[in-house]
């Protein structure tokens, strides 16, 4: 007797929700992971000035110039300072000097790093707070942040931020 043989039939996958799972794992994947936020620096530029700019001259005892080179090496008025010595000259410096009347200079080697650049903006920033923050507590007895906005114009008014950046090409000095 011969048997015939049944033929099987492949069973197939349901794969209708494949979709669904995979959108689903990828939204997951998206909202658990985190990302590296960049640093950058938050400078505000001034409007454009319509009129012609006037140059003024400017007394070099209100002049602190800060200097990266090529090997990131910091120095402020020809001297190789620390990170923390800079945050302390330019705090002294800035604290000084009458309302408008000082300028920092900032002269960056083409190829300084951008950390070294970005470290010297930091001390600058901090040694502004630290003074801003000064005032604040001496003249309205409170931290910068509790002041009402007039308060902190009347501060910032006080103590401008005055930075002239350049860029120079290696081997300049």
């Amino acid at each position: 007797m011969m048997f015939r043989r049944k033929q099987r039939e492949v069973p197939e996958l349901n794969t209708t929700s494949t979709a669904d799972i995979s959108f689903m794992l990828l939204v997951f994947f998206l909202v658990t992971s985190s990302m590296d936020a960049d640093r950058g620096l938050s400078h505000r530029l001034p409007p454009p000035d319509e009129q012609q700019q006037e140059q003024k001259d400017i007394n070099r005892s209100n002049v602190l110039q800060i200097r990266i080179d090529a090997n990131d090496a910091v120095f402020c008025d020809d001297e190789p300072v620390s990170h923390q010595q800079l945050q302390q000259t330019v705090a002294s410096f800035v604290a000084s000097r009458q309302t408008d009347n000082h300028t920092i200079v900032v002269e960056t080697d083409r190829e300084a790093t951008y950390n070294a650049y970005f470290e010297m903006q930091n001390d600058i920033m901090a040694a502004y707070h630290s003074i801003r923050e000064t005032m604040a507590r001496q003249k309205y007895g409170c931290a910068l942040s509790q002041c009402t906005s007039t308060e902190r114009e009347a501060i910032m008014r006080r103590y401008p931020l005055r930075v002239s950046e350049s860029m120079t090409e290696g081997g300049s000095r």
